[in-house]
C-alpha cells in the first residue's frame, strides 16, 4: 500500500515507518524536520504541498501523526496550533477525498479527555476514562486535536472515507512535565504511569498498523490506546486515597523491588485510561512490558516487571 505518513521524523513516525516497510508498504514521509524517514520536508499546513504529495505519490492511505504537541504550548502561538493541527488535518482530508485515498488514520491524544477539574485534583475518586465520555480539553493542544477529530468524523459522513482515530496515551521519551513536583527518577515515573496512562512507542506504532488494516471494515471509530491497566473501576476511590495499597494487591512483591531500586509509587492516582475496547473487535492487541509480564508471572517474579520496564526507559 502507498502510505503518506505525517510526522515521519518524530518519535512515533521513526518507530512506525520501518514497521510499515517491513510489511512491504511504500511509505512517503512528510515532516518539517529532515530525517532518514522523511521524503518530503514541509508542513501539513501547506495545502499545495499536501495536495501534490497525495496526488503525485498516488497515495492509498494516510497516517496523520504529525502535530504541534503539548510541550509546544510554551513557545508557539495559538494560531500555530490551529494552522497545524486543524487546518493541516483539513488539508489532508481534502486531499484524501480528492484523490481517492482508501483509509485515514489520525493520531489523537488522551490529553483532550482531561478536564481542568480532573487536572486540578481534589476528587474523591479517580476518573475512569473510556471512549464514551465527553471530552473537555483544557488547553489549545486538546482543543485543536478534538476539532481535528470532528473533521475526521465529518469526512467519513460526507465522503465515506474510512477513518480511525487513536487517542494515544503518553509514549514520548521526554521527562514527565510534573517531574519537578513528583521528585522521582524518569524511569520510576514512567514505570508507574504504565499502570494507568502510558504505553510504549512500539505498542503505539503497532496500534496504528492494526488500525490501518481494520479501517475499511470499521468505517469510523475512536479508540483509547494505552497500556492495559490491571485496575478495575471499583478501585477508583482507593486509587485516590492510597494508590500504593491498590498496586500491592495486584503486584504483592513490588514494594521490595521498589525499595531495592530506590523507587516510590505515586501516593495517589487520579485517572485511569481504559483501553479495553481497543482490545475487543478492533483487535489492536496492545502488549507492554508491564501487563505482559504481570499476566504470566507469579510470586517474586511478578514484581520484576518493574525492573524490565525500567530498562526500557533507561535505554
Amino acid at each position: 500500500m502507498r502510505i503518506l505518513l505525517t510526522g515521519s521524523s518524530g518519535w512515533l513516525g521513526s518507530a512506525l515507518s520501518p514497521r510499515l516497510r517491513v510489511l512491504d508498504h511504500d511509505v512517503t514521509g512528510l515532516d518539517p524536520v529532515p530525517s532518514a524517514e522523511t521524503r518530503i520536508v514541509g508542513s501539513v499546513a501547506d495545502r499545495d504541498l499536501v495536495m501534490r504529495a497525495v496526488e503525485e505519490n498516488r497515495i492509498e492511505a494516510i497516517i496523520h501523526s504529525g502535530a504541534l504537541h503539548k510541550p509546544d504550548i510554551e513557545h508557539r502561538r495559538k494560531e500555530d496550533f490551529v494552522e497545524t493541527n486543524v487546518r493541516g488535518t483539513l488539508n489532508l482530508l481534502d486531499a484524501a477525498s480528492a484523490f481517492g485515498v482508501q483509509r485515514f488514520i489520525f493520531t489523537s491524544t488522551t490529553s483532550l479527555m482531561i478536564s481542568q477539574t480532573i487536572r486540578a485534583g481534589g476528587a474523591r475518586m479517580a476518573a475512569w476514562l473510556t471512549e464514551d465520555m465527553s471530552p473537555e480539553p483544557r488547553n489549545i493542544y486538546g482543543v485543536t486535536k478534538l476539532s481535528a477529530e470532528h473533521l475526521c468524523r465529518l469526512y467519513h459522513l460526507q465522503f465515506g472515507l474510512p477513518v480511525i482515530v487513536l487517542r494515544t496515551a503518553r509514549f514520548f521519551p521526554e521527562a514527565d512535565d510534573m517531574a519537578h513536583v513528583i521528585e522521582q527518577s524518569d524511569a520510576n515515573t514512567k514505570a508507574n504511569e504504565l499502570l494507568f496512562r502510558r504505553l510504549t512507542v512500539e505498542d503505539a506504532a503497532d496500534a496504528h498498523i492494526a488500525a490501518l488494516e481494520k479501517a475499511p471494515q470499521l468505517g469510523f471509530d475512536i479508540f483509547i490506546i494505552s497500556a492495559p491497566t490491571p485496575f478495575q473501576p471499583d478501585d477508583c476511590a482507593a486509587l485516590i486515597a492510597d494508590a500504593p495499597s491498590v498496586v500491592a494487591r495486584y503486584f504483592p512483591d513490588y514494594p521490595a523491588v521498589y525499595t531495592k531500586k530506590g523507587w516510590t509509587m505515586f501516593s495517589s492516582i487520579d485517572r485511569v485510561y481504559d483501553a479495553l475496547r481497543a482490545r475487543g473487535p478492533a483487535g489492536f492487541r496492545l502488549q507492554d512490558e508491564l501487563c505482559r509480564c504481570a499476566r504470566r508471572a507469579c510470586g517474586g517474579i511478578r514484581a520484576q516487571v518493574f525492573v524490565r520496564t525500567a530498562r526500557h526507559w533507561e535505554r
